[in-house]
């Protein structure tokens, strides 16, 4: 396959789904900047929305898949932490995400999630592994945390310091391409 027509779909939630931001500033626009940059032309889906829990992303999955892809990038979970949900659960809805993906020969890009201090260690310690755990039990790539150089910085947030802004995106944009140029190759 030739990387000038690679297929991507984003499968996320506000995170991915531009949230707060015009829809020039919407991160599949950025991503496929940054990738034609590194010399992949692709063509990205952005099959995110705001809001979405695991359990949400399982029930619209297969309307989603009715295109064929090369990549799919798997970017939930971070609402099923702010509601509390039982990382078993979360981790399971995942694994069947990540099933039926794989069932159809399409690469997988998890994005990982982490939960802050606030939620206890054990709650914490359980959200945090979920993703790494998956990668290396389905042989998927990872990108650990979809937040990297984002979270936690009030410059690269919109007012409610949890939805990255235009700068936050392009940082995970460039993030992002850097991984997927890996996978490509």
């Amino acid at each position: 396959m030739q990387a000038q027509d690679y297929k991507i779909i984003l499968f996320g939630d506000s995170l991915m789904a531009g949230y707060g931001l015009d829809s020039a500033d919407h991160l599949n626009l950025y991503l496929e900047k940054d990738l034609q940059s590194l010399n992949i032309q692709s063509s990205i889906t952005n099959a995110s929305v705001s809001g979405d829990t695991t359990s949400g992303g399982l029930n619209r999955l297969n309307w989603s898949l009715q295109d064929d892809y090369d990549l799919f990038v798997l970017g939930l979970g971070a609402n099923d932490m702010l509601r509390g949900i039982a990382p078993e659960i979360t981790k399971t809805n995942l694994s069947k995400i990540i099933e039926a993906v794989l069932v159809k020969d399409i690469k997988i890009l998890l994005t990982g999630m982490q939960a802050p201090n606030s939620y206890g260690s054990e709650y914490q310690q359980s959200f945090n592994d979920i993703y790494p755990t998956l990668a290396e039990e389905f042989q998927i790539s990872l990108y650990p945390f979809l937040l990297e150089g984002v979270a936690l910085i009030p410059e690269l947030n919109q007012s409610d310091g949890k939805h990255p802004n235009k700068k936050g995106i392009q940082i995970i944009s460039k993030n992002l391409a850097n991984t997927i140029k890996n996978i490509v190759n």
